[in-house]
């Protein structure tokens, strides 16, 4: 049997511009044939056991030549394939996809075509700048930028073209810009007409620059404007000023690099403008042996309290619980504590209240929260602080916990992480208590795609980059190979909890953002804090070099 072809447009970047229906085929597809003008993101969903192809063009380079990757698309199909040719903007506006369409129809082979946002609305838009516009213009049209205006066979009217469409929009202009201004100047464009200039369209290097007719070559020079670029032409360019909204939010520009598996909590980032870089360094998975978990919820009755201190935990628990023909009757008696709102949240989804949610996340917190909970103790901590190096203070601090006994009879069950700090479990048998800890989930290393994200951190485009654990900034380091402190310096570094922090500052790097509590949601917020700092500063230093 033959395979399928999806010809599927992923947009001009901001990653949001991604249709449904693209994102669907992208995560079915066995082959991912795909090309440089996109956001590299996207790769993130699809099916990691899928074969990449890169088809990219840059900088004149071919990767592939057209033919080429017409051959790939046939053969791999003919193998019975489904192949995702994902393509930057549209696959039919200059994207060469009716080229690919006309070879796979040849050979017999079924495809669809799945529309995208071109980059010759987006970009506008983004700038503010409407293609129409009741008071400015009603039609608008799209022209390769890339033909010399000057040559003598253009394929281009231009007599027609510079009085006879309202707003004109030039994709892949820059290197033609002043012959292709000159052209429309002397086929009776005014050189007084606004002109706007944008690169990267939708994406946090977005840059705009504005001018006429006369005057933008100059301009694009000086400001040392390269591909890829839209220029727009039109009245509506005047717009801009009063409609541009993307270049307003607070953290645009900002590009914040995520190592963790999933983005959950720092959509609040995108929302303010920043564009988020996924780089799992960690992936979750089941423990290599079920054996301890299972003799745990065997036994599940005998326990007191069932702690969780993440949403990890809690789902990985109820897998395993649901697995072995149990229902949520079992934990009947059972008082239930989360660390966190977030894992609080997700205990509930299966319709369980939660009886404990310590208002602190270290140890010391966590003790006294059960002991006041259960009216054990009316003091203000049952745990003395241990002294910072000092092992006097630390034999004082457990001699006094044996004592109290506090904890006495009560029995703990804390499903977790393979690798996890023994501080809490070691307090609660301190204080007489009994605690499982079985091995929930384990995390592992895995197979990245470093070099999109090793060409941002060389070329200094990485805004923020956050560690949620050791682990991840561990791996990271292995990821990126022997040079990745050496990439990292320089970049402003954000780190969840001391453990955390300690490894980077282990490497010989900086912190520069701590939370005060060990959540993502205290992480995104410092970073915001963090960002309008900066931003003070250097519209300061502006303000004093003029």
């Amino acid at each position: 049997m033959k395979g399928k072809v999806y010809l599927v447009g992923a947009g001009p970047g901001d990653i949001g511009l991604l249709t449904i229906k693209g994102l669907k085929c992208l995560r079915k597809a066995d082959v991912v044939i795909y090309d440089f003008h996109l956001n590299a993101q996207v790769l993130n969903y699809i099916n990691h056991n899928a074969e990449f192809i890169y088809a990219g063009k840059r900088g004149g380079h071919h990767t592939l030549t057209q033919d080429e990757i017409n051959a790939s698309l046939v053969r791999r199909a003919k193998e019975g394939r489904t192949i995702c040719r994902l393509k930057g903007g549209d696959p039919f506006i200059f994207g060469r996809g009716g080229e690919e369409a006309e070879a796979l129809s040849k050979e017999g082979i079924e495809f669809e075509v799945v529309p995208g946002v071109s980059s010759a609305v987006a970009a506008p838009a983004y700038a503010g700048i409407p293609l129409t516009h009741r008071l400015y213009s009603s039609s608008f049209a799209v022209i390769p930028g890339y033909e010399d205006a000057t040559k003598k066979e253009s394929t281009i009217d231009w007599s027609k073209l510079s009085t006879g469409v309202g707003t004109l929009v030039f994709l892949m202009a820059v290197k033609n810009v002043r012959s292709i201004t000159q052209k429309l100047i002397e086929n009776g464009r005014p050189p007084d007409t606004p002109v706007a200039v944008i690169r990267w369209g939708t994406r946090p290097d977005q840059k705009t620059i504005v001018g006429t007719l006369q005057s933008i070559p100059e301009l694009v020079k000086e400001k040392h404007i390269k591909p890829p670029a839209v220029m727009v032409v039109g009245e509506v360019v005047r717009l801009r000023e009063t409609l541009k909204w993307y270049e307003k939010k607070p953290l645009f520009g900002y590009r914040i690099l995520v190592t963790r598996e999933h983005m959950e909590g720092f959509e609040r980032l995108e929302e303010l403008g920043a564009e988020i870089i996924e780089f799992p360094t960690i992936e979750i998975v089941p423990p290599e042996s079920y054996e301890e978990i299972d003799s745990s919820i065997e036994h599940i009755t005998s326990y007191d309290w069932l702690v969780f201190t993440s949403r990890n935990g809690v789902k990985y628990f109820f897998s395993r619980f649901f697995e072995k023909d149990n229902d949520i009757r079992e934990l009947k008696g059972i008082k239930i504590c989360a660390i966190g709102t977030k894992t609080a949240q997700e205990v509930k989804k299966y319709g369980i209240k939660v009886d404990l949610i310590p208002d602190e996340f270290h140890a010391e917190g966590l003790i006294e929260s059960f002991t006041k909970f259960s009216g054990l103790s009316s003091t203000p901590s049952p745990y003395p602080p241990v002294a910072p190096g000092g092992a006097e203070g630390r034999d004082s601090s457990k001699q006094k916990s044996r004592e109290s006994g506090l904890l006495k009879g009560m029995r703990f069950l804390l499903p977790r992480a393979e690798k996890a700090r023994e501080i809490f479990p070691e307090h609660v048998r301190e204080l007489g208590g009994e605690i499982d800890v079985p091995v929930a989930y384990r995390t592992i290393k895995p197979e990245s795609r470093g070099k999109r994200l090793r060409r941002f951190l060389r070329e200094g485009r990485i805004s923020v980059a956050t560690f949620t654990s050791a682990a991840t900034f561990h791996n990271f380091r292995e990821i990126m190979g022997d040079d990745a402190d050496e990439r990292l310096k320089g970049v402003p570094i954000a780190a969840i909890g001391p453990v955390t922090a300690k490894a980077v500052e282990e490497a010989g790097l900086h912190v520069d953002i701590m939370p005060k509590e060990a959540t993502i949601e205290a992480m995104v917020e410092e970073i915001i804090q963090w960002a309008k700092k900066k931003d003070a500063r250097e519209k300061k230093y502006e303000q004093n070099s003029s």
